[in-house]
């Protein structure tokens, strides 16, 4: 398998932890079940930019610069004017 596929599916998985870690820390009951899954959403959210940072390095995870007028159009749309 190649490398870009791994760590692709490392990425995915990460940020599927990250998502559960966000509910758990959302509908957790007690203060010390908010905080670990807080810490542990913490840890996740960082491990997440790392593996993504790695990505960008090599190019497997390319960003688009997007032009002023098409961010001011979306702002304009979801603000609703």
């Amino acid at each position: 398998m190649e490398d870009r596929v791994i760590m692709d599916n490392i990425l995915s998985t990460t940020k599927g932890l990250c998502d559960l870690m966000m509910h758990g820390t959302i509908e957790s009951a007690t203060t010390d079940v908010h905080n670990t899954f807080k810490t542990s959403l913490n840890d996740c959210l960082t491990m997440q930019s790392e593996i993504y940072s790695k990505m960008a390095v090599k190019g497997w995870y390319p960003t688009q610069q997007v032009e002023s007028q098409k961010i001011d159009a979306a702002k304009q749309k979801f603000s609703g004017q």
